[in-house]
């Protein structure tokens, strides 16, 4: 049913409590999952006032995308000691367009990820991934509420 599951990470605790429904998951199927992480270039600043944002240098980024290849190997490393075969995508850009890529470039059959729930603010200044990719999405997603 489902031969694919990518899980999209974003290096936190909360986003890691899609991972026991996953492994349980890929089990029962013999799935293949695909840990992805996307990472975007962080602002070093950004003055609302005058509308000027100062976006860190390239070296930043690839400092960033570095992180992210190695803690999400940490979580491949996780997966295989379950006997979960998993694949690993690190790809810089925004959240939702990365994880909609990869979904139709590996034919994904599942998108299970954890939602963090941020509301008010949070939810104008940062989006909403999970809103982001039911809103986008031509495939089923498996969310649930994170609550680290």
């Amino acid at each position: 049913m489902y031969d694919t599951i990518l899980v999209p990470l974003d290096g936190s605790e909360r986003a890691e409590g899609i991972l026991t429904h996953v492994i349980e998951l890929a089990k029962k199927f013999g799935s293949k999952v695909i840990l992805l992480e996307a990472v975007e270039q962080q602002l070093a600043y950004a003055d609302l006032e005058i509308s000027a944002m100062v976006v860190k240098p390239d070296n930043e980024l690839d400092k960033q995308v570095h992180a992210a290849e190695s803690y999400i190997k940490s979580v491949q490393e996780k997966l295989k000691q379950q006997n979960i075969g998993t694949i690993t995508r690190v790809i810089p850009g925004p959240a939702v367009e990365a994880i909609s890529a990869v979904a139709r470039k590996e034919n994904v059959d599942l998108i299970a990820m954890a939602s963090h729930g941020r509301g008010g603010l949070g939810r104008v200044f940062y989006g909403s991934v999970a809103a982001g990719v039911l809103h986008g999405i031509d495939r089923p997603l498996l969310i649930i509420r994170a609550k680290v």
